[in-house]
């Protein structure tokens, strides 16, 4: 039986060849519960054609939309998860502003738990035994600034493929960790390598799918106050 969940969208993310949407639900018009629509493929990324609305139109950030689901499918920790239903289209209903945004936003001590990093990061990953002990998988953080470097991590393996990383501090704690944003991957990428200043925004930060026995802090979304108020496209 399909269920329809209004959500507020802070996060269209590449993964794979699809996408992974994640919002906060509203319940008679106040934020609730984080939910992430998944397909039933092996990765459940989302399908451009499960993701839709009527006129063919993808969603954005800062959407509300109406979402047709069948039913719960917590994993792990990535308890957010709810199956899609495929057969039906997704409905715009409107939209946030950047002030509206500060009622979404999480004030967290910490992006779960510190202390492990791969070589080109920073407090990035998290061994998936401490993982699975998480509640939460997703969370909207305020920063009053944000660098963006663009560089080839693996220049010297013969891998010249540039990448676009998130650096920060929130709450006295450094990161670094790579953007999923497709917005500002195409950006950026279209840039000269080095670090690129960015002023007030919010961070959607997930908790992504585990990989050789970690799971790894991502930038799903970067909502650039600069950006929102000049209505520039995510």
């Amino acid at each position: 039986m399909t269920t329809t969940k209004r959500i507020v969208c802070l996060a269209n993310s590449r993964k794979l060849n699809g996408r992974c949407i994640a919002g906060r639900e509203l319940a008679d018009g106040q934020p609730s519960i984080w939910v992430r629509p998944i397909s039933n493929r092996e990765h459940q990324e989302v399908s451009e054609y499960e993701r839709q609305y009527q006129d063919g139109s993808d969603p954005r950030v800062l959407d509300v939309l109406d979402v047709p689901l069948l039913r719960g499918v917590p994993r792990t920790y990535q308890r957010e998860n709810w199956l899609l239903d495929p057969k039906h289209y997704w409905e715009r209903v409107g939209s946030v502003t950047w002030s509206g945004l500060l009622e979404f936003a999480e004030p967290v001590a910490s992006l779960w738990v510190n202390g492990y990093s791969t070589y080109n990061g920073r407090n990035d990953q998290i061994p998936l035994a401490t993982a699975e002990t998480l509640t939460t998988s997703l969370v909207l953080i305020p920063l009053d600034e944000l660098r963006l470097a663009v560089f080839s991590p693996g220049q010297a393996f013969g891998n010249t493929k540039r990448r676009v990383q998130a650096r920060f501090t929130y709450a006295g704690t450094e990161y670094h960790l790579w953007v999923t944003d497709p917005g500002y991957e195409r950006k950026y990428l279209s840039q000269p390598n080095g670090e690129h200043q960015l002023g007030q925004c919010y961070l959607t930060v997930s908790l992504g799918e585990p990989w050789e026995g970690h799971c790894y802090k991502l930038v799903a979304a970067i909502l650039e106050r600069a950006a929102i108020e000049a209505g520039v496209p995510a």
